[in-house]
């Protein structure tokens, strides 16, 4: 079992609900019969599609995330990925492939910072553009 990124397999969950090309190596598992498990964090935390952009920053340990229009959506990202952790305990998932250049997902993103801090091994990828 994989968690993956809902945009990394085509589902129109980014922010801005543009759809992206499914990475060659997310095909390649899925060809090779892999489990893999679509979620978007920021779903999960409740966000809808299309929702504002959002900027992350971290002091030290605590993320701030304020979203375009200047609400503090630090909450909403810190649910999802406490969603996605029960997921993966679920599942019983022990690996995520995630999509670079997110609050939640990108490589110091909350929920990747999240997983990895409860033992999940998470490996961020980039997402090529729509053709």
């Amino acid at each position: 079992m994989i968690l993956v990124s809902a945009c990394l397999v085509g589902v129109r969950c980014r922010y801005d609900g543009t759809k992206r090309e499914i990475p060659a190596k997310i095909g390649k598992l899925r060809d090779r019969g892999k489990c893999l498990i679509p979620l978007c964090p920021e779903q999960l935390g409740g966000f809808p599609t299309p929702r504002p952009k959002n900027d992350l920053t971290w002091r030290g340990d605590k993320p701030t995330v304020i979203n375009e229009e200047g609400r503090d959506v630090t909450p909403e990202f810190l649910s999802g990925a406490e969603e996605t952790l029960r997921i993966a305990r679920l599942t019983g998932a022990k690996r995520a492939i995630f999509k670079s250049r997110s609050p939640s997902c990108g490589e110091d993103g909350i929920t990747t910072r999240f997983l990895r801090k409860h033992g999940i091994e998470v490996e961020v990828i980039d997402a090529p553009e729509e053709e």
